[in-house]
């Protein structure tokens, strides 16, 4: 069977890592624990993913051209990742963000994204060619919004599935959304693209179905411990979490996306695919960073049968 094929408009960063007994204060200062140097960017992370799952993966993506570039280049000849259309730019450094992590798992993140921010539409253009050829079309806001916008107008001219990933999230022109078949925000996401405090006590069932009044087609909202709801013209579904022990929730939300992607790509069902895309954002959970911690294919196979029998039979 020939792998699909997926391309990644998106963001490269080196994550720092670190443990801490809570999550900081203003003014604080504590002893951590585990510090960790590698690979992130919500772009790249999928990727890999979508590689490990066994897509034909391309990334899209600007670096620096420091040494903290060569981590991106290494990762990517390792993970069998397309990395053609990675252009090295010396106006600015390679992205880099730092990651607090709790003993709960929870973690907040600071990202200065560097490089990533001179990507344009003109140079999403210049993967035009392998756009065309692709099954999914996936973006992320890690990077500019007119280049967002643009991965996802070419993969709409070209007839590919597009997935707009609105992390980390911001306030979007509308006439974005004619071009997103796939929506997939988080909770908080949710709120802050429709311009509302991450308190606001609205459902997401009705949150999600105000964004598809502003032109998505399906909107996929991803609710960590609770798993996901599906909201489309036909559906209106919530998919249940696969119960694992979490470490480390940093991943999740790239490796739902990717699992979501290739199991769209492969011609799976909506239903199908956000079921797949929940089983690997639980194993991303079950390991201490990010690269760690993405599924291979044959765990993450095992797991969504594993689920059918049980998780998912249970909530039928």
């Amino acid at each position: 069977m020939t792998p699909p094929k997926i391309t990644i408009v998106g963001s490269f960063a080196v994550g720092l890592t670190m443990r801490a007994p809570k999550l900081p204060i203003f003014g604080e200062t504590m002893l951590g624990t585990d510090f960790d140097m590698g690979p992130g960017g919500k772009g790249s992370n999928q990727a890999v993913a979508t590689a490990r799952l066994g897509a034909a993966s391309s990334l899209l993506a600007i670096i620096g051209t420091d040494k903290l570039a060569g981590i991106a280049t290494d990762l990517y000849a390792a993970e069998g990742v397309d990395s053609s259309l990675v252009t090295t730019r010396a106006e600015r450094a390679t992205g880099v963000g730092f990651i607090i992590l709790n003993d709960r798992g929870e973690n907040f993140i600071i990202l200065d994204m560097g490089a990533n921010e001179l990507m344009d539409a003109e140079t999403v253009d210049l993967g035009e060619r392998r756009i065309a050829e692709s099954d999914v079309v996936m973006t992320v806001l890690e990077v500019p919004i007119a280049a967002a916008a643009r991965a996802m107008e070419l993969g709409r001219k070209h007839g590919a599935r597009t997935i707009l990933n609105p992390a980390p999230a911001r306030q979007l022109p509308d006439a974005i959304f004619a071009s997103v078949d796939y929506l997939t925000p988080n909770e908080s996401e949710l709120r802050i693209l429709l311009s509302l405090p991450a308190d606001d006590p609205r459902s997401s069932r009705e949150l999600a179905g105000e964004l598809r009044r502003r032109g998505v087609g399906n909107v996929v909202v991803t609710l960590g411990r609770s798993g996901a709801l599906i909201l489309t013209d036909e559906l209106d579904v919530m998919v249940p979490a696969v119960p694992v022990t979490v470490v480390d929730t940093t991943g999740a939300g790239d490796a739902f996306n990717s699992g979501f992607a290739v199991a769209l790509a492969e011609g799976r069902d909506i239903v199908d695919a956000v079921r797949f895309g929940v089983v690997c954002g639980a194993i991303a959970c079950t390991e201490l960073g990010v690269i760690p911690g993405l599924p291979q294919r044959a765990k993450a196979d095992a797991l969504y049968a594993q689920a059918l029998k049980t998780t998912w039979k249970e909530a039928t």
